[in-house]
């Protein structure tokens, strides 16, 4: 079956990659016998969850246009945000042990309809302004505001909205408030010409210079800058290790608000505006490697890559409902299940499941995109 106009097979690509990284991180270690990041915590932990809702933003420019109807666009996404975050509810209620990111991903579209129609510099602007300015917001209202309650919201968050729409806004694993800009920044790449070499070579150097200069700029303030002898009076560093471990450390979604000198770090989902920099960085650079790329080479992975919702969700399933004690052989064999799945399912069905049941319930609400 071929595939839909809206396609570009470097997409899937980069967005099977951020499906192999996500799984990567929830099922092999992030750290060694030593205590030491693994090859795992440096390459993708933060990485990949970002490059997913890059890819988001990307995928609903390709979608709807950069003029699409938005009454009729806006309902289309609420109604896909709904359906995708009762899935993600209903994960929530397995023993995966994951940060199961699809309620989340929901809000993400939502927050997001207004610049559907936006240009390209609104775009970036707008993402810049939310990458750097929410985390201050963030770090100023999270005192009063409940404490996160759960890695993964289930249905029984429903009954307390207000909990739940602090965590997905500013107290979760992925907070919307921040999180949008990647989406944003994601319609903005949708909106470039991303079968041109000359745009995949330009998302490679820009992409590359971000991630880079924001790590640069991290080192810098907390370096000779002084901001870890700030964050020293108000860290408290277990035995045995140094402090500039305990800051680059994964957050889980935020970082404390005992100092603003957080937010000069870039550790691995710390949402801060540099963490939040650096992985824009890194996720454009992925994908303008993924369109260089010959996506025949890459068939398989470009496969899965059409299929996020239903493989992340069988992901977690496999997760919630088995275990081993060879985390390494069970990570290949699910690659390895996955991309086979894929590659058949694709060829001879075409959308994934989930996916179709999706599209089948908002294709009535969309207009043809332009």
């Amino acid at each position: 079956m071929p595939s839909p106009p809206s396609r570009i097979a470097g997409v899937d690509v980069a967005r099977g990659i951020a499906l192999l990284g996500m799984a990567a991180v929830h099922v092999l270690p992030l750290e060694d016998a030593d205590g030491d990041p693994t090859w795992v915590e440096h390459v993708a932990s933060g990485r990949s969850a970002a490059l997913f809702a890059v890819l988001a933003g990307v995928g609903l420019a390709l979608a709807y246009g950069s003029r699409p109807s938005l009454p009729r666009a806006g309902t289309a996404l609420v109604v896909r945000a709904l359906l995708i975050g009762a899935v993600g509810l209903v994960l929530g209620m397995l023993d995966s042990g994951l940060a199961v990111i699809l309620a989340y991903y929901a809000l993400f579209f939502v927050l997001v309809i207004p610049w559907l129609r936006a240009g390209l510099r609104t775009l970036v602007g707008s993402a810049l302004v939310l990458a750097v300015a929410m985390p201050f917001v963030s770090l100023a209202v999270r005192d009063d505001l409940p404490d996160r309650d759960t890695a993964s919201p289930d249905p029984g968050d429903l009954l307390e909205p207000g909990q739940l729409i602090s965590e997905l806004l500013l107290t979760g694993y992925y907070p919307a408030a921040v999180w949008a800009a990647y989406l944003l920044a994601g319609l903005a790449v949708g909106r470039l010409a991303l079968g041109s070499r000359r745009t995949a070579l330009g998302l490679v150097v820009v992409g590359a210079a971000l991630a880079v200069g924001s790590m640069a700029t991290s080192a810098l303030l907390l370096g000779p800058l002084g901001g870890l002898d700030r964050l020293r009076d108000v860290v408290r560093v277990p035995e045995g290790e140094a402090l500039e471990e305990v800051v680059q450390a994964s957050r889980f979604g935020n970082v404390p608000t005992d100092s603003a000198w957080w937010l000069a770090t870039d550790a691995a989902h710390s949402s801060t505006p540099l963490d939040m920099l650096a992985t824009t960085g890194s996720s454009l650079l992925v994908l303008g490697l993924a369109l260089l790329v010959s996506a025949r080479l890459l068939a398989p992975l470009a496969a899965a890559g059409s299929m996020p919702l239903t493989l992340y969700t069988a992901h977690v399933l496999v997760v919630a409902t088995t275990d081993t004690d060879d985390p390494t052989r069970y990570y290949l064999a699910q690659v390895v299940v996955a991309l086979v799945a894929a590659t058949m399912w694709r060829r001879y069905i075409g959308r994934g499941p989930l996916e179709a049941a999706v599209a089948a319930a908002v294709r009535p609400l969309r207009r043809t995109r332009t």
